[in-house]
């Protein structure tokens, strides 16, 4: 066991000495650079619907509830599909990965295309997912195998660009077509690009990962579907205020509770022989266990505002589409543009200074958050929105940064997938959470008399004061991240 540990991380320190020769250097901008454009098409599909779903709760005849399930449902299989690509990144090489993930996608964004109501519009939805959650833990993988750890602020720096500016175009497009368009061109257009990724990436890819053997425990996998599954679907239909086919939301819930514990236990186990399909033995780094919570915190509050903020400005302050979509373009571009400063601080200063003052701003937006009501103006609406994001800019490249950087390099591929799947099961949480919150608060304001604009204000303000106290613990995570020893002596690796 001992020897074939050895060996794995000296196969990978030459691995990793091979990918930072500089005559590589030339490959490994080109498949960073296809990496991007193609995460770039995702992460714009991803953020595409928020705009988009009071117009499909109108159009379709659904609740928010039910509605919300275009982001859960995307969100959930994102994290369940995320843990396989440890055992993906490990067994194959790049470029049919690759080809894979933008495969399924493309194929996702035609079933969405085609969809005649809700019910075949979410299973697009989680076809797309699944091509999505390859891309993510691929891309950084890549970059944290091919760049030197003392330059991978920089590079993050850069991602945050796509992974920002993505997002930030996505609503904005939705209102744009949600004006002019019916809402299926939402994915007519975002189809050829998707295939174009496809093309382009199936003609320049080129393989940077050496394979080797690692087993595929398929209950896990089952196991860990009725672990995230349970939570969210639990949570997702207390934010209806019903019943899960007739049981009590609670029951799911605790379901997923159940199975969650149990899929720690078998990880546990295998990964003993490294057999593990999500190997927690990425956790034994305090700095990485502090990063993921406070990753956690952040995307729940994320999301949650993301839901929550389309619904607001056009159900309360009487926003169309379009001007929804502008109004959140500033603060998210602006998110994106910061990527860049922002990984060369890191470089430079570490973590703590960057967090600490990033998460004080997101508190304190999600506070005055709590103090929406039907007259808020819209400027305000606006600086809350870019604060908000000023303040996501200075934590998210510091946390991806320190957090994989922190683990061992035999281990990258699975921090990768940790990480992916903690973010997007910390996105769902959130969006159930807060819509549950908001649904649940105004029901009970119209049954005790209040107008349906003043009981929904009512019913935002409950759930943006949740993320407010959520925030309270990532300013406290935040003063615990550290620089990874390697990155503070500027070694390219562990």
């Amino acid at each position: 066991m001992a020897s074939d540990i050895a060996s794995t991380d000296f196969s990978n320190a030459t691995g990793a000495q091979a990918a930072h020769d500089p005559s590589h250097a030339a490959r490994n901008r080109l498949v960073i650079a296809l990496l991007l454009v193609s995460t770039f098409v995702v992460f714009l599909n991803e953020t595409i619907m928020s705009v988009a779903l009071p117009r499909l709760m109108h159009d379709l005849g659904v609740s928010a509830g039910a509605v919300q399930w275009l982001t859960t449902a995307f969100l959930l299989t994102m994290a369940v599909v995320i843990p396989v690509t440890g055992f993906l990144l490990q067994r194959f090489h790049t470029r049919p990965i690759f080809i894979l993930a933008m495969s399924v996608f493309s194929a996702g964004t035609a079933v969405c295309a085609v969809s005649p109501g809700l019910e075949l519009l979410v299973v697009g939805r989680i076809v797309q997912a699944v091509g999505t959650a390859i891309m993510m833990p691929l891309l950084m993988t890549t970059v944290m195998t091919l760049v030197p750890a003392d330059g991978r602020g920089k590079v993050m720096g850069n991602i945050a660009i796509v992974m920002s500016v993505a997002p930030a175009i996505g609503p904005t497009i939705s209102g744009l077509i949600l004006s002019y368009l019916h809402w299926r061109w939402m994915f007519i257009l975002v189809l050829p690009i998707g295939l174009g990724a496809l093309v382009l990436g199936a003609w320049r890819m080129q393989n940077v990962t050496e394979p080797r053997h690692a087993p595929l425990d398929l209950v896990s996998v089952v196991v860990s579907a009725f672990a995230f599954g349970g939570l969210v679907y639990g949570l997702s239909t207390l934010g209806e205020g019903g019943d899960a086919g007739g049981l009590p939301g609670w029951v799911p819930v605790a379901i997923g509770l159940v199975a969650m514990a149990l899929f720690v236990w078998r990880q546990l186990r295998l990964q003993r022989d490294d057999r593990a399909l999500l190997d927690l033995r990425t956790f034994a780094s305090r700095n990485f266990t502090v990063s993921v919570l406070m990753m956690a915190i952040c995307m729940g509050s994320l999301f949650g505002t993301v839901i929550l903020l389309p619904i607001y400005l056009q159900d309360v302050v009487g926003l169309d589409t379009l001007q929804t979509g502008l109004l959140l373009l500033p603060g998210s571009l602006l998110m994106g543009l910061m990527g860049p400063l922002v990984g060369r601080l890191y470089d430079r200063a570490g973590p703590v200074p960057l967090l600490v003052p990033g998460a004080v701003i997101v508190s304190a937006v999600m506070w005055a958050l709590t103090l929406v009501d039907q007259q808020t103006p819209v400027a305000a609406l606006l600086a809350g929105h870019v604060a908000i994001c000023v303040g996501l800019a200075l934590v998210f490249t510091p946390l991806f940064t320190a957090s994989l950087s922190s683990v061992p390099m035999h281990l990258y591929a699975h921090g990768s997938a940790v990480l992916g799947s903690v973010q997007q099961v910390a996105g769902a949480a959130g969006v159930a959470l807060f819509v549950a919150l908001m649904s649940l608060e105004a029901a009970g304001l119209l049954a005790a008399g209040q107008a349906p604009q003043a009981a929904l204000t009512g019913g935002v303000r409950l759930a943006f004061l949740c993320g407010a106290v959520l925030s309270l613990a990532a300013i406290a995570a935040a003063c615990f991240v550290r620089r990874p020893a390697a990155q503070a002596a500027g070694m390219p690796g562990h």
